[in-house]
C-alpha cells in the first residue's frame, strides 16, 4: 500500500542510506568510472566524426590528422575499458551492500526467534529476500547511479556549451531537462499506484505460494490440486495484466525519449551549422558535435525508467523498517543465573483475542535438579507450556523466569541453559560424530565418543564398520527411532544444559525401546532439571513431582509414589496405562 511517511535516503533510513558513507570512497570511484565512460564514448565519436570529416577533405599530409587518429585510438580503449572498470566496481559496491543488507535481516529476524513463527510467514521472509534486497540492489544499479552520473553530465555538458553561446546552453539546459527531470517525474505519477499495486500482489503471490508448496501433498490428496494451480495462475495473471500496463507506457515513454533526442541533434545541427559558418573547417565540427552526443543517449535514456521504480524502493525500505532493529552484539551484557529453579507466575497464554484459553492465571514452581512429569489430554496446554518455558511464545499476561531472570531476557542464552529432546529429533546427512557434535561445536572426538557412551551407543557404533564416521543419512533413515533419540540425547549431553525439557520422545516406539531409552535418559539427565511432557504413565516412577494440566490449570498433583497410593484418578489412569 503507498504510504506517505518517506524513509528512502532520509536521516531515519538505517537500511539503505547508511552504506553511502560506509562505502563513500567505493561510491566516489564508481560515480568517478561512470561519468568517464560516458565521457570516453561522446569523444570517440567527437574524434571519429572530425576524422572522417577532415579525412574527406584530402589533406595534403598525414600528419593534419595525426592527432585526431590517436584520440580516437585512446578514447575507443578507454571507453570499454572504462566501461567494464565501471562495473566491476558498481557490483562489488552493490553486492557488499546488499551481503550486509542480507546481514542485517538475518540479525533482525534472528532476534526475534523465539516468536519468529508468531510474528512472520515463511513466505512473507521469501518475498523480503527475493524481492525487497532485489529491489534495494536494483535501486542502486538502475536509478542512484545512472541519475547521479546523468546530472554530472547535464552539467558538465551545459557549462561547456556555454562557453560557446549563452542562449544555446540554455536551450540544451530545457530540453535535457525534460530527459532529466521531466519524463522521469511524470513516470512516477504515472506508475507510482501501480509498481505498488504490483508488488503488494508479487508478495502475496510468494507468501501463498510457498504456503501451497510446503502443504502441496495435501492438496493433492484431498484432490484439490486443480483449485490449487487456478488460484495460483489466476494470481499471477493478476501481476501479468499491471505489467502488461506499465509495458505499454513504457513504450509510449521511449517515443517520447527518442523524439526528445531528435529534437537535440536537429538544434545541434543547427547551431553548429550557424556556428561555424564560414570557418575553413566548418563541416568537421558539424559532424563532431552532433555525433559526439549519440552516446550520451544512454546515459540519459534508463533514467526515466529507474527513478519511476522509486516508489516500489521506498516500499520496500518501508517493510525492511518494519522489522524490530537488530541488537548490538556489544551492547549485550552476560546474565548471571540465580541457580536453575523455573517459575511460572500468574500465567495466561490463548494465541489469539477469539481463541480458547490455553493457560489460565497459571502458577507453577519447579525446583532445580527437579524431574517434573506434565500429563494432560490432548490440547490442556503441555506443549504450550513448554514452549512458553523455551521463549518459544511469550505469555499474554504474568511472568516466567529461569534462575529468577525472566524468559524474555534471555533471549539467543535461552539456548546455553534449556535443551529440548522431542518426538522427531532431526538428524543431518553426515556422521554421527558431526550430529552429536553440533551440541558443542568445540567437543574433542574423545567428549563425542564419552557421550555415545553415556547414551548406550557405544557397542552399536564399535559394530560400525566407520564407527563415528558413519553417515547417519538424512534425518537419521539409517537408524531406528530409539537409537535416532539417543544419539539426538548424546547431543545434549554435549551441550551440557542445566535444563532440558522431554516432550513425548517414545512416541511411536515399541513398548520394550521404549522402556529402555526411558531408563536411559532419566539416568544421564539426574543431576539436571527436566520438564517431561508425555501422554502416559509408563516409566512415571522416574519423575520426583507429577502435574496433572486440565482447564488451563494444575488439576492433581504430588510425587508418583503418593498419587498411585491416594488419588483414585490417577489410581484409574496407571491401570489403564499398564493394560495397554
Amino acid at each position: 500500500m503507498p504510504t506517505n511517511k518517506r524513509l528512502l535516503l532520509t536521516k531515519k533510513d538505517h537500511w539503505v542510506r547508511p552504506y553511502f558513507a560506509k562505502y563513500k570512497k567505493l561510491l566516489g570511484l564508481v560515480l568517478f568510472l561512470g561519468v568517464l565512460t560516458f565521457f570516453c564514448g561522446s569523444s570517440l565519436m567527437f574524434t571519429s566524426g572530425y576524422l572522417i570529416s577532415k579525412s574527406a577533405t584530402h589533406p595534403i599530409n598525414i600528419l593534419l590528422v595525426y592527432i585526431p587518429i590517436v584520440l580516437t585510438r585512446a578514447f575507443g580503449i578507454g571507453r570499454p575499458a572504462s566501461r567494464y572498470v565501471e562495473r566491476l566496481a558498481s557490483h562489488n559496491w552493490v553486492l557488499k551492500m546488499t551481503s550486509d543488507i542480507r546481514l542485517k535481516l538475518y540479525r533482525s529476524v534472528e532476534s526475534r526467534a523465539m516468536n519468529a513463527k508468531a510474528e512472520f510467514r515463511s513466505g512473507d521472509i521469501l518475498g523480503i529476500l527475493a524481492e525487497d534486497i532485489e529491489h534495494i540492489q536494483n535501486l542502486y544499479l538502475r536509478t542512484i547511479f545512472p541519475t547521479i552520473i546523468s546530472w554530472l553530465l547535464y552539467i558538465i555538458i551545459v557549462v561547456l556549451f556555454g562557453l560557446f553561446s549563452i542562449p544555446f546552453a540554455l536551450m540544451m539546459l530545457l530540453l535535457m531537462g525534460i530527459l532529466v527531470f521531466l519524463l522521469p517525474g511524470l513516470s512516477i505519477l504515472v506508475n507510482q499506484g501501480k509498481n505498488y499495486r504490483r508488488k503488494e500482489k508479487r508478495h502475496v503471490l510468494y507468501t501463498n505460494l510457498t504456503d501451497s508448496v510446503l502443504g502441496v501433498g495435501d492438496w493433492q490428496y484431498s484432490g484439490r490440486y486443480q483449485e490449487f494451480i487456478t488460484t495460483y495462475n489466476t494470481a499471477e495473471a493478476e501481476v501479468r495484466k499491471i505489467d502488461q500496463e506499465m509495458n505499454r507506457y513504457k513504450r509510449k515513454q521511449d517515443l517520447a525519449i527518442q523524439f526528445v533526442f531528435g529534437l537535440i541533434v536537429v538544434a545541434l545541427l543547427i547551431w553548429t551549422g550557424h556556428y561555424f559558418y564560414g570557418s575553413k573547417t566548418g563541416l568537421n565540427w558539424i559532424a563532431a558535435f552532433t555525433l559526439a552526443f549519440f552516446p550520451l543517449m544512454d546515459a540519459f535514456a534508463p533514467i526515466a525508467e529507474g527513478v519511476a521504480e522509486v516508489p516500489l524502493y521506498e516500499d520496500s525500505v518501508q517493510r525492511l523498517h518494519r522489522l524490530p532493529k537488530p541488537e548490538k552484539e556489544s551492547a549485550a551484557k552476560p546474565i548471571q543465573l540465580k541457580g536453575t529453579g523455573i517459575q511460572f507466575d500468574d500465567v495466561s497464554f490463548q494465541f489469539t483475542e477469539k481463541s480458547k484459553s490455553i493457560l489460565h492465571h497459571f502458577n507453577l514452581e519447579i525446583q532445580a535438579g527437579e524431574t517434573l512429569a506434565v500429563l494432560g489430554k490432548s490440547g490442556t496446554g503441555k506443549t504450550t507450556l513448554s514452549k512458553l518455558l523455551r521463549g518459544d511464545l511469550e505469555p499474554n499476561s504474568g511472568r516466567i523466569t529461569l534462575g529468577a531472570v525472566p524468559i524474555s531476557e534471555l533471549r539467543t542464552e535461552i539456548f546455553t541453559q534449556i535443551g529440548v529432546l522431542n518426538q522427531s529429533p532431526h538428524l543431518f546427512n553426515t556422521s554421527i560424530l558431526n550430529n552429536v557434535r553440533l551440541g558443542n561445536l568445540n567437543a574433542s572426538d574423545e567428549e563425542v565418543a564419552e557421550a555415545i557412551k553415556q547414551v548406550g551407543l557405544d557397542q552399536l557404533v564399535a559394530s560400525l564398520p566407520q564407527g563415528l564416521n558413519t553417515v547417519v543419512e538424512e534425518g537419521g533413515k539409517r537408524f531406528s527411532g530409539g537409537e535416532q533419540q539417543r544419539i539426538a540425547l548424546a547431543r545434549i549431553l554435549l551441550q551440557n544444559v542445566p535444563v532440558v525439557i522431554i516432550d513425548e520422545p517414545t512416541i511411536g516406539l515399541d513398548p520394550i525401546t521404549e522402556k529402555e531409552l526411558l531408563q536411559t535418559v532419566f539416568h544421564v539427565l539426574q543431576e539436571k532439571t527436566v520438564l517431561w511432557i508425555t501422554h502416559h504413565l509408563l516409566g512415571i516412577e522416574h519423575a520426583d513431582r507429577v502435574i496433572f494440566l486440565e482447564n488451563g490449570q494444575i488439576e492433581m498433583a504430588g510425587s508418583p509414589q503418593t498419587l498411585r497410593a491416594e488419588n483414585q484418578r490417577f489410581q484409574q489412569l496407571y491401570s489403564l496405562d499398564s493394560a495397554e
